[in-house]
């Protein structure tokens, strides 16, 4: 397989526009993890309102994750045929209507599917803005613009259970989805104003069940693309065992209060947030596959510590929260890599291959998320655990898929370097 050309007459964004394009696509995709995160400090009252079990409360998790994962599949060829931003704003209507939905469902299971729904609809969000982001760059700039944006996102995951924990103070856990709503408002009004379509009509794809099929099926046959997208949802999936489950270990395992939480939770997020803005230094010096390589085998250990002393109690809090952290920060180094060197190979589908990439993340984090809860306890064993089986087995993936693949090799290499000055200049 070898790495596809650039789209013909792209014109990037550069200087305030590029700025400006950084900002409004980051709060755009900010809506995932704000539906996410948000209400992770309502999880222990939302199970006790509806007389729930803490595995039928993590599965309304597990259910926004399958329809994230699914939505994409059907999204991505959409905006592949019909351009970027007509999707990108009825997925936002359609999120802002689920949302009202969760906030009257009269039990757990009735918010379970309401959330495969509202999953379904932001996954407009998550692959178009993958998409628009190769239609307009390539190669390191790719990895570059990606690490800006975790920037971006960041202060989402960081901001949405201490909001989420203010507005319990007002109001019940269903207030947190009537917020939910009035931002998907604000930001389908924002993607309408402030964002142009990236796919010109001579680019697009038809939308054809046969057509469709094919292109799925050329993405699937490139051995390193699915490697990568699945190395990608591995570490989503560890992303999400700390997600899902950080909540009653911390409130029940620790017992903090929901505000107190709010607040751990957001100091370990700043560890995802810098090491990805770390990336784009160790970019520009290293290969990204090393990159990659250094930060999986930095999660395992991690993560067997995590695991080590969930089991024996060893540390307390801090012998908890100190290997969630650095698992996260690997987090950081390996989401922004990943996406830059599979969708380069596919720029000619972009939104196909950015839905393959979605689906495969979205879709092993919700298959994973629910074993944490599954393991019983509130310590963070379960947790470790996880984490631990799934960076061993993206680790496998670097070692005998990735790093064979030659085209892989040359990113951050001299042979890049062009790329790299492209990237900086936007």
């Amino acid at each position: 397989m070898t790495v596809a050309p650039a789209i013909a007459a792209r014109v990037s964004p550069t200087g305030q526009q590029y700025t400006r394009f950084v900002l409004v696509l980051g709060a755009l995709i900010a809506l995932g993890p704000l539906t996410i995160d948000m209400y992770l400090p309502a999880l222990p009252s939302l199970r006790d309102d509806l007389a729930a079990t803490e595995s039928q409360a993590q599965l309304t998790l597990t259910g926004m994750l399958l329809g994230l994962a699914l939505g994409q599949l059907v999204i991505g060829p959409l905006s592949d045929a019909l351009g970027r931003r007509l999707p990108l704003v009825a997925g936002l209507g359609v999120h802002a209507m689920s949302s009202v939905l969760c906030a009257i469902a009269p039990t757990v299971e009735v918010l379970t599917v309401v959330r495969v729904l509202q999953g379904f609809a932001g996954a407009a969000v998550s692959v178009v803005a993958m998409a628009m982001v190769r239609d307009l760059f390539d190669g390191l700039a790719v990895a570059k613009l990606m690490s800006r944006l975790m920037l971006v996102i960041g202060v989402a995951p960081i901001l949405a259970p201490t909001l989420g924990g203010q507005v319990l103070r007002f109001t019940t856990w269903r207030g947190v989805f009537v917020v939910l709503t009035v931002a998907g408002l604000l930001l389908m009004t924002l993607a309408y104003v402030a964002l142009r379509e990236s796919l010109p009509v001579d680019q697009r794809r038809p939308a054809r069940p046969r057509a469709v099929l094919s292109t799925y099926a050329g993405l699937f046959r490139d051995r390193t693309f699915v490697a990568l997208a699945v190395i990608g949802g591995l570490m989503m999936a560890a992303l999400f065992a700390y997600v899902s489950g950080a909540s009653f270990v911390l409130q029940d395992g620790f017992g903090l209060t929901s505000q107190q939480f709010a607040i751990v939770f957001g100091l370990n997020s700043i560890a995802l947030i810098g090491a990805s803005q770390f990336n784009p230094w160790l970019i520009r010096r290293f290969k990204i596959i090393n990159v990659m390589t250094g930060a999986n085998l930095v999660a395992m250990v991690a993560a067997g510590v995590l695991l080590v002393t969930g089991i024996t109690g060893f540390g307390g809090m801090a012998g908890g929260v100190i290997p969630m952290a650095v698992v996260l920060a690997s987090a950081g180094l390996s989401m922004p890599n990943t996406p830059a060197l599979a969708l380069n190979r596919h720029g000619e589908a972009a939104g196909a291959a950015a839905a393959v990439l979605g689906f495969l993340q979205f879709g092993v984090g919700a298959l994973i998320a629910p074993l944490v809860g599954a393991f019983g306890g509130h310590t963070a064993a379960p947790m470790g655990g996880v984490m631990l089986g799934v960076t061993a087995l993206g680790g496998l993936l670097l070692v005998l898929v990735v790093r064979r693949d030659g085209a892989v090799q040359c990113f951050g290499s001299a042979a890049a370097e062009p790329l790299v000055v492209a990237a900086e200049v936007a």
